[in-house]
């Protein structure tokens, strides 16, 4: 018998006396905590998202979308990339000022090949103002999870106002639970008992996000 198996097992004999028509989780469980916390305007919204990633140490630019073609070019010169990973659904037009190598997202890449790309361009599934988190949730334009986790230099483009929510209980309201959903607040970093910072441990060592508007 397998551990998944032996899980799998305790949870119904969890269950075994719990009647058919019980009440559902989803209403047992009450859900009448603050959804979100004071009345912002969405330029208010979108500028609390901005301090707050910042405050992460995450870089934060802003862009329309004529704009963006250039900024990412830009991006990827200032960071001296020969190479950057694109995902399947990305927004080619995005990319098209710049003549940087691009490297698809393919399923029997190997952590070695991803750890050599030098950066790497996505979009996101949604962003919380609140917290200052991006939501990636595998989408095309996202990519599978390991290619924001392994290269270590992130450029994330969202939406705004379209992608931009002020809390964490509007943001989940958006996303499918069953997808492979990650939550990034600022680069990856984690610190040690005396308190030392270190960055790029477990996701990339910098992350640039671009604010984009119009369109």
């Amino acid at each position: 018998m397998s551990s998944r198996d032996r899980i799998l097992g305790r949870v119904r004999r969890a269950l075994a006396d719990v009647p058919p028509d019980d009440t559902p989780y989803e209403q047992a469980v009450s859900r009448d905590y603050l959804r979100h916390h004071g009345d912002r305007r969405v330029e208010e919204t979108v500028d609390l998202l901005a301090e707050n990633l910042v405050d992460y140490r995450a870089v934060v630019h802003r862009s329309d979308t004529g704009e963006l073609p250039g900024l990412i070019a830009h991006l990827l010169g200032e960071r001296g990339s020969r190479t950057v990973l694109v995902p399947p659904g990305l927004d080619q037009s995005w990319l098209a000022q710049t003549e940087v190598t691009r490297v698809p997202d393919r399923p029997d890449s190997t952590p070695h090949e991803l750890d050599r790309v030098d950066s790497v361009v996505t979009g996101c599934a949604v962003a919380v103002a609140e917290t200052g988190t991006i939501v990636l949730d595998g989408s095309p334009d996202q990519g599978r999870r390991r290619i924001t986790l392994i290269p270590d230099h992130h450029i994330c483009v969202v939406r705004v106002p379209g992608q931009v929510v002020s809390s964490v209980p509007q943001a989940l309201e958006r996303l499918v639970p069953t997808r492979p959903l990650t939550l990034v607040s600022g680069p990856s970093a984690t610190s040690d008992i005396e308190l030392d910072r270190v960055e790029g441990v477990h996701g990339p060592r910098t992350l640039e996000v671009v604010l984009v508007s119009g369109g």
